[in-house]
């Protein structure tokens, strides 16, 4: 098969291969190859590939409507809301297709809370190394660098803060701000977790100072640290959410959570040509569900565990720095700038190939279904050995 990629529009540096299968933890080429897969799209297949309660969701749904607009209501819309907050804080939802386009709503929420009940405050705290879309606004909140001015001139109102500096955050408070975001645990910025004492502060100001706390759910959600929710880790309650990724289980899904007291939109204020689609929240319904069975999230815990004592034990041999993260979303932290080699020679493996992640390169990220077997967290933690000693 020859690849003639000419008419895709040229974003990013990818390998002449074309994926053309995948069931579970694994993917298959167009040459037949098999890739066990640690990426599943950024965190996106929870479920792993080719899921069978996702696929019969699908085509269920499918068979009954599609989309009859969201200017009426649907059964999966409706159902899947009410999935969401039984099981959280939050008492209304709304849908989006990504993770941008739901923080991109959570920031015009919180603005238009501000009109209504701080005299038009609008800056929103953010942290440096934050990552939450790829939209202007969403772009000007995150803290990656260069960000600030690669569409200049960014959208004003998002004063950065270090994460796990409670202090960084209480200088930037004035009568402007309306709210702070943040991700739980900073995936993009190299899976750094927020302190538990830090999240604990952090939501006591907030309400000290009358303003938002929103958390960033995209990555950390839907049972990716073991918890359904990554801020349940920390015995909190945000105002906002936002979910993306994981709630679709690789279909576009997003959705925006808030409580009675935040939920201020009017009639006009937001939309969506997909919000609420039925094909899509029917199969966020069955993600969901599968998260919430019995005994699920309790593994999600035992095997992020034991990926951990994997990690630990490859540090150990090579001489890294170490691991971090939660549950199912962990780094090893290397001590040199080696990431992109490893994830270069990690693929071309033969016969199999293994899919990692290196956001900066001098860690791997590991972001594999929630359903993966041991066998297949020991298989990864093999092949990455046999790499770092060829390497060596």
């Amino acid at each position: 098969m020859n690849i003639d990629t000419h008419s895709v529009m040229y974003i990013t540096k990818r390998p002449e291969l074309v994926f053309t299968e995948g069931q579970g933890s694994w993917l298959t080429d167009h040459q037949g190859k098999k890739y066990l897969d640690f990426l599943q799209g950024w965190a996106v297949n929870c479920l792993g590939h080719s899921n069978p309660g996702m696929i019969a969701a699908l085509e269920k749904q499918a068979r009954k409507i599609i989309n009859p607009s969201p200017a009426f209501y649907n059964e999966p819309m409706i159902k899947l809301a009410d999935l969401l907050t039984s099981n959280s804080c939050f008492d209304k939802v709304f849908f989006a297709n990504s993770g941008a386009e739901a923080n991109e709503g959570a920031i015009k929420l919180a603005r238009k809370w501000g009109k209504l009940h701080k005299n038009g405050a609008y800056e929103i705290i953010t942290f440096n190394h934050g990552f939450h879309g790829r939209t202007i606004a969403t772009m000007s909140a995150s803290g990656k660098d260069g960000w600030d001015t690669m569409y200049a001139p960014q959208v004003p109102g998002f004063p950065k803060a270090e994460l796990n500096d409670i202090e960084s955050v209480k200088k930037l408070i004035n009568d402007k701000t309306v709210g702070v975001m943040l991700e739980p645990v900073q995936g993009e910025g190299g899976v750094i977790p927020s302190d538990h004492e830090f999240m604990r502060q952090l939501r006591q100001l907030t309400k000290e100072k009358n303003i938002l706390l929103m958390v960033d759910e995209v990555q950390t959600g839907c049972g990716r640290t073991g918890k359904l929710f990554g801020h349940q880790l920390y015995n909190i309650t945000p105002d906002i959410m936002t979910l993306g990724k994981g709630i679709g289980g690789g279909v576009p899904l997003a959705a925006l959570l808030a409580t009675d007291a935040v939920a201020c939109f009017e009639p006009g204020d937001q939309g969506g040509t997909y919000n609420g689609n039925p094909l899509m929240t029917a199969v966020g319904c069955s993600v969901i569900e599968q998260l919430l069975a019995p005994g699920f999230l309790d593994e999600v815990i035992a095997k992020g565990a034991y990926l951990r004592e994997l990690l630990l034990d490859i540090s150990q041999e090579f001489g890294f720095e170490g691991e971090r993260g939660e549950g199912l979303l962990r780094a090893l932290k290397l001590n040199r700038d080696i990431g992109p080699e490893i994830v270069e020679r990690a693929r071309n493996l033969e016969p199999i190939g293994l899919l990692l992640n290196s956001p900066r390169p001098n860690l791997l990220r590991f972001m594999p279904a929630l359903n993966i077997s041991r066998e297949e967290l020991k298989k990864m933690a093999e092949m990455l050995k046999g790499i770092l000693k060829e390497m060596q």
